[in-house]
């Protein structure tokens, strides 16, 4: 009598509850925390190469509101004697009054001719936490570590120019939750340069931010649809973090992407 076949293990659907599903690292290099953008905008450009129409899509979110802080009652003493500061920390000081006013502002301003997308129209600047996380692989590891580095709101702007589309995001933390500007932006800068989930590059150097870097990743082909070419910058001031992103079905220059996020990096 031959013996009985092991039982098999029983099949469980995947729920909402289901913990995330692993991200592939890359061997010996990538670390396990930064989780790669998720490819929405890219199916969304590939779809309209092939079919060559937009579709409408329904939107939940509300755009957040913004409140302003509440200012510090005035000093009542007379003559009071501070050290002075240096250019470093005045500097900081300049930046942060700046940011904490209408940060929609601070965006850099659409190309002559461009178009806003939906969702850009919808969010009226301000980007609902909600929706930005969506943008990463993994949204609820994101939400959590952001919600730990004290994320206070985001800033944003899309555009359209025929097939190419143009993400930029400024990401902005509260000054009690330490360096999350530095942290976040640091967090996605360490896998660029691998092939898995990045760029597969080094990136170029971005002028006016210390370790800002902008990449352009390699072509994707797939049968059946148009070429999709991609670049991100990456780069940090203050309190905030800049995330630009760029989908075309043509070649992108390094030049296009940098001068973008340089001109960003210089409005704050």
């Amino acid at each position: 009598m031959e013996p009985a076949a092991p039982p098999m293990p029983e099949f469980r659907p995947a729920t909402d509850e289901s913990p995330p599903t692993p991200i592939p690292q890359e061997p010996d290099a990538a670390p396990e925390r930064p989780k790669r953008r998720r490819g929405r905008t890219t199916a969304l450009i590939l779809a309209a190469a092939l079919l060559g129409v937009a579709g409408g899509t329904a939107f939940g979110y509300t755009v957040q509101a913004e409140r302003e802080p509440t200012p510090l009652p005035a000093l009542s003493q007379q003559d009071l004697a501070y050290p002075a500061k240096s250019d470093k920390a005045a500097k900081s000081a300049a930046l942060g009054g700046k940011t904490n006013g209408d940060l929609r502002k601070l965006l850099v301003g659409k190309p002559k001719g461009a178009k806003s997308t939906l969702l850009s129209s919808l969010w009226d600047g301000y980007m609902p936490v909600p929706s930005y996380v969506e943008e990463y692989e993994n949204p609820k590891w994101m939400l959590e570590e952001l919600t730990r580095q004290s994320i206070r709101r985001v800033a944003a702007v899309d555009w359209e120019q025929g097939y190419k589309e143009t993400q930029v995001r400024l990401v902005q933390f509260r000054a009690d939750g330490g360096f999350g500007a530095v942290e976040h932006a640091r967090d996605q800068l360490t896998y660029m340069p691998y092939e898995k989930n990045g760029a597969g590059n080094e990136g170029h150097a971005i002028k006016g931010s210390a370790e800002g870097r902008a990449f352009v990743y390699p072509v994707q082909n797939k049968p059946g649809y148009l070429p999709l070419y991609k670049a991100r910058a990456i780069a940090f001031r203050g309190d905030l973090m800049v995330d630009i992103h760029i989908f075309d079905t043509k070649p992108i220059k390094v030049s296009e992407i940098r001068s973008l996020v340089e001109r960003q990096v210089g409005r704050l």
